[in-house]
């Protein structure tokens, strides 16, 4: 190493073998990298914020490089951006730092990793010698003889060397810039001394003015050669391909430009575009710039600006629509009718959103097809389900090769109307990931007091939203994030009990199914039984989906017969569907009405509704163990020991023995083990199974509970409380026992569903196990169907210590 080279320090960095490209400091550069240990490389620096070491290499055509392939001085450079090209290319623009020299390769694979020293180079003199000054001055003139020579130089370049003052930076950014063979550029990188280095420079650029000049000459002695014929022949040929470029070009402009004054477009909007209509004017018709222009100002003058559709705001002609198209929903329907009967008083009112929530196949989508369809606005779809990208939302910038603005654009565009309806679908299946959070991004635009301004990040103007009438769907909002759910008014749709169901494949779903397979109603009638009997035995949904799809079977088996010629008109009733349908895919809980030792019927709420949950105890001698199974999770377990604590407080009222948690092991066990299950509502349900199985009570028929239980045996409220009765309906229990704290609860409750069943209201887990469980002398009083009340006779209750639970949904 000559005494010049001062170390500053050592460091472990990616690095980049460079095939034909060296790169100076204080120098930015862009080149494509093709390899992929290049490509890793620089992966690696960008994840690590590391800069990456570039060095040459000696032959290009070595494709895995070792140490001894590659030169001992390279660049430790800064990444400044990185830009995925078609294909595997990566495009890569890096700044140079400061030199490096390597000193061993630690690996190979997946990418070159090397120890670099850097290499500190002497500062120049703050007043350089005469000879310096001189050998300055005679490259300035070097380099304007060789720009001469030279068109394709940017004019740029000279006055930057002019500008510079340090030798050893001139002869970096010339040697940069300017084509010369590999070798000798990396003989000035190796240079360290700045004079030396210009020195160099100075005897290279010599032997480049001398080749341009000798080229130059024989260009022109070429051109003398070539005899009239052939000029006159070369120079009509290029004026007719010049005029023929203009004068398309020239149209083009003018239709941009005819377009932009015809369309109802905002001063800012038409501003922006006559803008980049000038810049797409000063372009080359076939650039890449151009044709980013082009595609921006077709978007742009494709979207809508200005045209509406007649809203009709008619309350009795929504209704008509709503009805005709959907059975019951009676307080959606509502409500969205008095959505309708404000726009129809208050016009310009804004911000009123509304989200539908409910199970699968509850009617959420097309409620909202309907009332686009009676309030005569353009519908255009959003399906947000899986959606991960901000971009999705809002676009991308258009400089990305492929941009395309958002889908809030695209639907709008689709509509080709500025106040369409645009149903937000699945909006609680929203994903976020590195690429941002969309529903950050749908803040803007579901909020009426920003979304007169909004902005695309392809348009990059402002889009006028609040015109638009926006309708969310979910299954559930525990997943909807809160600041986005404050925008919305939820609208809860229940699932449909049995008796709707029937109505509505007789009015809605056969009629439509007939109609698709080509058959008329004489040619298959369904009896009302039959329809039951496919509710109840293969279906089990809170929706019609699936009964849709049992229908449809029945429809094809039925058309297989009338083209086969077996019969003419076919009717299908209930004893007859294992035909159609084959063997009956359910069964009546015959189970959950009887009565049993250690097990009782517990109510869990989903996001497709509520289900039946089986809570079975048994309990063997042992030592004291407790197991729990069924895929459980943590609050379901904990509550689980709440129960087990409480007991044991409570055993000698309960008539358990009092060591029992020493002599028994106590297995609780929730069948379906492979459906997971969490939530503290199971907690009476497991302190009821408990007791049974520890005393030999059997738990009475048809009944059924939810409610979380604390230690001191308070019962505590819970969520779901509409979809959990509607299971229990669904599977023929009598009785249902609930927290007292929610009674507000059961106005929500369908009002065949609250006819059907009676309901107990609970405060202690004491009044649990006394309407639960078989003991005379704790027998139940008697209940109307329909009008709960608290049970009497409560158990005084022991000071708390605790200040209560949260409310969670089972």
């Amino acid at each position: 190493m000559s005494k010049e080279w001062d170390i500053l320090h050592t460091t472990t960095m990616p690095t980049i073998a460079l095939r034909g490209l060296t790169v100076f400091p204080n120098v930015l550069i862009h080149f494509e990298v093709a390899r992929e240990a290049s490509v890793r490389a620089l992966e690696a620096a960008m994840t690590a914020g590391s800069p990456v070491f570039l060095v040459g290499q000696k032959d290009i055509a070595v494709e895995e490089p070792g140490l001894d392939d590659l030169y001992q001085v390279g660049t430790i450079s800064n990444i400044r951006q990185i830009l995925r090209m078609p294909g595997d290319n990566v495009r890569v623009m890096v700044e140079g730092v400061s030199r490096g020299r390597v000193l061993q390769l630690l690996r190979t694979q997946p990418h070159l990793e090397a120890e670099v020293q850097e290499i500190a180079v002497p500062a120049p003199p703050a007043r350089g010698s005469a000879k310096t000054e001189a050998l300055m001055r005679a490259t300035y003139d070097l380099f304007q003889d060789y720009a001469e020579l030279s068109p394709k130089l940017s004019p740029d370049l000279m006055i930057h060397v002019l500008a510079s003052q340090d030798p050893g930076h001139i002869a970096d950014y010339i040697a940069q810039n300017i084509p010369m063979r590999n070798s000798d550029k990396q003989s000035i990188l190796e240079e360290l001394r700045p004079a030396r280095r210009l020195e160099k420079l100075h005897r290279l650029l010599e032997r480049e003015v001398e080749i341009l000049s000798l080229d130059q000459e024989i260009q022109e002695r070429a051109r003398e050669q070539m005899n009239d014929h052939q000029r006159d022949y070369y120079l009509r040929e290029q004026m007719k391909a010049i005029q023929t470029e203009l004068g398309e070009e020239a149209d083009e402009i003018e239709e941009y430009r005819e377009k932009i004054a015809q369309a109802k477009l905002p001063d800012e909007v038409r501003e922006k575009l006559n803008k980049e209509l000038g810049r797409l004017a000063k372009q080359p018709y076939s650039s890449s710039e151009s044709t980013v222009l082009r595609s921006y100002l077709d978007i742009c003058l494709e979207l809508p600006w200005g045209k509406t559709t007649k809203e009709k705001v008619n309350v009795a002609a929504v209704q008509k629509v709503l009805d005709q198209d959907h059975f019951g929903l009676d307080k959606v329907k509502k409500r969205v009718l008095e959505f309708v009967a404000v726009r129809q008083l208050a016009p310009e009112l804004k911000g009123q959103i509304i989200c539908l929530v409910g199970p699968p196949g509850v009617g959420k989508t097309s409620i909202a097809m309907s009332m686009a369809q009676a309030m005569n606005r353009k519908l255009a779809r959003i399906s947000l389900g899986g959606v991960s990208d901000e971009a999705e939302i809002r676009g991308h910038r258009k400089t990305y090769v492929g941009a395309m603005p958002g889908r809030i654009i695209s639907a709008i565009n689709q509509a080709q109307s500025c106040n369409p309806l645009i149903l937000l679908d699945e909006i609680d299946k929203l994903g976020r990931d590195h690429r941002g959070d969309p529903s950050s991004a749908l803040l803007e635009v579901l909020d009426g007091e920003q979304n007169a301004t909004f902005r695309d990040n392809f348009l990059e103007i402002p889009f006028d939203l609040s015109q638009v009438m926006f309708i969310t769907t979910a299954n559930t909002t525990d997943t909807i994030p809160r600041p986005l759910l404050d925008r919305m008014e939820v609208i809860e749709l229940s699932s449909y009990t049995d008796e709707e169901k029937v109505q509505i494949a007789k009015k809605h779903l056969l009629p439509k199914e007939l109609e698709r397979h080509g058959l008329s109603k004489g040619q298959l009638k369904v009896s009302d039984g039959a329809v039951r009997e496919v509710i109840a035995s293969y279906t089990r949904e809170s929706g019609v989906r699936v009964l849709e799809r049992r229908l449809a079977a029945i429809c094809r088996r039925a058309a297989m017969k009338v083209v086969a010629e077996e019969a003419k008109a076919l009717k299908v009733t209930d004893k007859d569907l294992e035909e159609y349908l084959g063997v009956p895919r359910y069964h009546p809980e015959r189970q959950a009405l009887e009565e049993r030792v250690g097990v009782v019927n517990g109510l869990a709420w989903t996001s497709v509704g509520g289900e039946l949950l089986e809570v079975e105890v048994n309990v063997v001698p042992g030592s004291g163990k407790v197991e729990l199974t069924g895929n459980l999770g943590d609050v379901m377990k904990e509550s689980a020991h709440a129960a087990l604590s409480f007991i044991r407080s409570r055993a000698s009222q309960l008539n358990v023995p009092d060591s029992f948690y020493k002599e028994k092991d106590i297995h609780v066990h929730f069948p379906e083990g492979a459906v997971p299950k969490d939530g503290p509502s199971a907690g009476i349900a497991i302190t009821t199974a408990m007791v049974s199985a520890l005393t030999g009570v059997t738990v009475r028929r048809g009944i059924a509970m939810t409610g979380e239980v604390t230690l001191r045996g308070r019962v505590l409220p819970i969520g779901g409380l509409k979809e959990k009765t509607m299971a229990a309906f669904r599977s023929g229990i009598k009785t249902v026992i609930i927290p007292a704290d929610n009674a507000k609860d059961l106005e929500e409750i369908d009002q065949t569903v609250r006819k059907a069943l009676q309901f107990i209201l609970v405060e202690r887990a004491d009044q649990v196990l006394s309407n639960a469980l078989n003991r005379s002398a704790e027998a139940p009083a008697v209940r109307k169907r329909g009008r709960p009340k608290k049970s009497e006779a409560l158990p005084p209750v022991p000071p708390e210590q605790d200040s209560g639970g949260s409310l969670l949904r089972q």
